[in-house]
């Protein structure tokens, strides 16, 4: 379950595990910057292997006003921009076939959102480009039933593959998180990765804007580290509440530090 084939992924050779964090979109360049820059200084202190997190794009809206993005291609070159000048690879979602080409000219992985990761043309491009591809575990599935992505995109030609858990829906405006997943995925012989904040989300609220628990996030991810998650997925933003995407469920900037100080604690405990 080698992460090596992700270009500049530091810190590789250690036991420690892996960080995708980031802003939920790219609303700009500096808060971007902004936002990598004190990452950055944190996983290197910690000597966490560390991915850069930011969809250029939000395609998955529950309103028609929100907000999407600031244009593809200026939000793709903020992303190699951010790649080129702290030396870290990025990642971004993709949803639909036509996109992936596009995407893979500026990112390292490609992430499938978890309403997509059923959808075979949109996991074959994603293989054929041959970048690394994180796929999110639909909300909607079993562990078990993400053998099929990962076999599709292992049969288009590419063994890079992440499985991302975000929990499951639990009626109609919570997710629970079944950990005994993160074991059944990881038998795949592919990294597993817990989401911490979409898995804290409430969606389907009748404002149209998805609730979250982030004050929760420490108790996903330290549970997930417990049980043997190769990688965490924090989305992080120095003002949530002023986030243009998913700001209710975001970790606060000035808590990641705290908070991966403990999860090193939690690791270095059970290896």
């Amino acid at each position: 379950m080698s992460l090596t084939n992700i270009p500049q992924l530091k810190f590789t050779s250690g036991n420690n595990f892996f960080l995708m964090a980031g802003p939920c979109a790219i609303e700009g360049e500096d808060v971007a910057m902004r936002i990598a820059e004190r990452i950055i200084s944190i996983t290197d202190k910690l000597q966490i292997p560390y991915i850069f997190k930011g969809s250029y794009r939000k395609a998955n809206r529950s309103r028609a006003d929100s907000f999407t993005g600031i244009g593809d291609e200026k939000a793709l070159k903020i992303l190699a921009k951010i790649s080129k000048e702290f030396g870290v690879p990025t990642v971004t979602d993709i949803h639909e076939s036509g996109e992936a080409a596009m995407a893979a000219e500026y990112v390292d992985v490609l992430q499938i959102p978890a309403f997509l990761c059923r959808q075979t043309d949109l996991l074959i491009a994603a293989a054929q480009t041959g970048k690394t591809i994180n796929i999110k575990k639909g909300q909607f599935l079993s562990a078990g039933s993400m053998k099929h992505a990962v076999d599709k995109i292992k049969e288009s030609g590419n063994e890079n593959v992440i499985l991302t858990d975000r929990g499951n829906t639990f009626g109609y405006q919570d997710l629970i998180v079944d950990y005994r997943g993160i074991l059944e995925m990881r038998s795949f012989g592919v990294p597993v990765v817990m989401d911490c904040t979409h898995s804290l989300q409430q969606p389907n609220q009748a404002s149209g804007v998805t609730g979250g628990k982030p004050a929760l996030i420490e108790t996903i991810a330290k549970a997930a580290i417990a049980v043997g998650a190769d990688g965490l997925f924090i989305e992080t933003h120095t003002d949530p509440s002023h986030a243009k995407s998913d700001g209710a469920n975001m970790l606060h900037l000035d808590l990641l530090e705290d908070l991966l100080v403990k999860l090193v604690r939690v690791r270095q405990a059970i290896i």
